[in-house]
């Protein structure tokens, strides 16, 4: 017996990730509790394998400094080693620009895919080019 799928498109239930807010500023003593957290989160998470992702929530951290930096490097390493990844959403601009000073690399929300090209970038075309 078969009959007519229902009108529309089909009903998907949207994963949002957890998000692990951080305010500071910090004490360099302190760093233990978020990636305690960040564990707990992944732990709880479903969904085995590296597709596990949690956001950090970077805006309220404070100043940039190397506080900040070492707190980031130690919960993607906890996330790493339990298997997920962590995103950060909305850092400093100075936050940023500390982070690529010391070679440390983190998916940022809002961010284009690294093979995607921005918004409302197009390619030139030369005259005579064929068309592929």
């Amino acid at each position: 017996m078969s009959y007519a799928p229902p009108p529309g498109l089909p009903v998907v239930d949207a994963m949002t990730p957890p998000v692990l807010v951080l305010s500071g500023p910090l004490a360099p003593a302190e760093v233990g509790g978020p990636c305690d957290a960040l564990r707990a989160l992944l732990d709880g998470g479903g969904g085995g394998g590296s597709g596990r992702v949690v956001v950090c929530d970077v805006a309220g951290l404070g100043p940039a400094g190397l506080v900040a930096v070492n707190l980031l490097a130690r919960l993607q390493l906890t996330a790493r080693r339990a298997g997920g990844r962590i995103r950060l959403r909305g850092p400093s601009p100075a936050l940023r620009t500390l982070l690529d000073l010391v070679g440390l690399r983190f998916e940022m929300e809002g961010q284009p895919e690294q093979r995607e090209p921005p918004l409302g970038v197009e390619e030139a075309v030369e005259p005579g080019d064929p068309a592929v």
